[in-house]
């Protein structure tokens, strides 16, 4: 689950515990050029508050008009925007987008709670509401799948957020730990080396002492996990690496050039990592856009992770890269 989606149900759960009627809002379907994909959340309080988008402002306006005239709804419900083209051009739906919704009263808050801990556990969980019954069910599965919605029942997955592990606390490392917090990662820090270590004081940034194998076996990479090599020193980088290449993150890679990394796959294999567990490795790290300086080269790796997250194949590299 990304921050935003979380912060609408934490928020959630304060206004009810503070006694206010609240309202979750989820797109179920969009037409035309919607600016918010199925599944965005807002929650919404009886005082006019919001917190989260389901468009680009001009919906989230007339929602909060609604309650403050008519109060929250008793039952879950759809509402649909942008039926004709002038409605659409009104709630800032461009080129004749519809945006279809279900509103939703939170009269319980004991799925929010567990939604919000088993997530936090690293859990993937689909949450479905029966839009008849407005029953809300928790259930496990084991890979993300789209919203859907079959006129009766809303199934919406929710999954832990994504995590950025750094192994080195350079230069390098402080730049992109605040680029991969403003596109929505958790982000993490190991680096045995004192001098190092002691220096990187960033907000909202863990830091995980320890030797780098043992780091990432403790720290468990799931399909929602980068891990980035970024000591340049093979003791500390490769020892990373041989752990990682054999778990689950869905991104691996090392900094350094094409003759160093050449020279690290061949390290590697005498490990026993398997052909297929080396390919995984992304190295030389990063997109070639001819970046030199500590912050165009953060930007170059984190264009890769973010690609590689979103399904996309980054090809913008040079020649024998990964």
């Amino acid at each position: 689950m990304d921050s935003i989606d979380r912060e609408v149900l934490e928020r959630t759960l304060e206004w009810v515990r503070a006694g206010h009627r609240v309202s979750l809002v989820t797109v179920i379907q969009t037409w035309g050029s919607a600016p918010r994909p199925p599944g965005a959340l807002l929650a919404l309080c009886d005082d006019g508050r919001v917190v989260g988008s389901v468009s680009g402002g001009c919906v989230e306006d007339d929602l909060i008009e609604r309650v403050r005239k008519g109060g929250q709804p008793d039952k879950a419900g759809l509402v649909t925007y942008g039926v004709s083209r002038d409605e659409a051009a009104r709630f800032g739906l461009p080129c004749g987008g519809t945006l279809e919704l279900i509103q939703e009263p939170v009269l319980k808050t004991t799925w929010v709670e567990e939604l919000l801990s088993r997530t936090a556990a690293h859990e993937l969980v689909a949450r479905c509401l029966d839009l008849e019954t407005g029953q809300v069910s928790l259930e496990h599965v084991d890979r993300a799948e789209e919203p859907s919605f079959d006129g009766r029942q809303l199934r919406v997955v929710f999954g832990p957020r994504f995590r950025l592990l750094m192994i080195g606390a350079g230069q390098l490392s402080r730049v992109l730990a605040q680029m991969a917090q403003a596109v929505d990662f958790q982000v993490y820090v190991c680096d045995p080396r004192e001098e190092y270590f002691s220096t990187l004081e960033l907000p909202a940034v863990s830091y995980l002492p320890g030797m780098p194998d043992d780091v990432v076996l403790a720290f468990e990479p799931d399909a929602n996990t980068a891990i980035v090599a970024l000591t340049h020193d093979p003791k500390l980088d490769d020892l990373a690496l041989l752990e990682a290449l054999k778990s689950a993150a869905f991104y691996v890679g090392a900094l350094g050039s094409r003759a160093n990394n050449a020279k690290r796959r061949e390290r590697l294999a005498m490990f026993e990592l398997s052909e297929l567990q080396i390919d995984r490795l992304h190295g030389p790290i990063g997109l070639h856009i001819g970046s030199r300086t500590p912050a165009e080269i953060a930007v170059s790796i984190l264009a890769e992770i973010v690609s590689v997250r979103n399904g996309v194949a980054p090809v913008q590299k040079k020649e024998d890269q990964r």
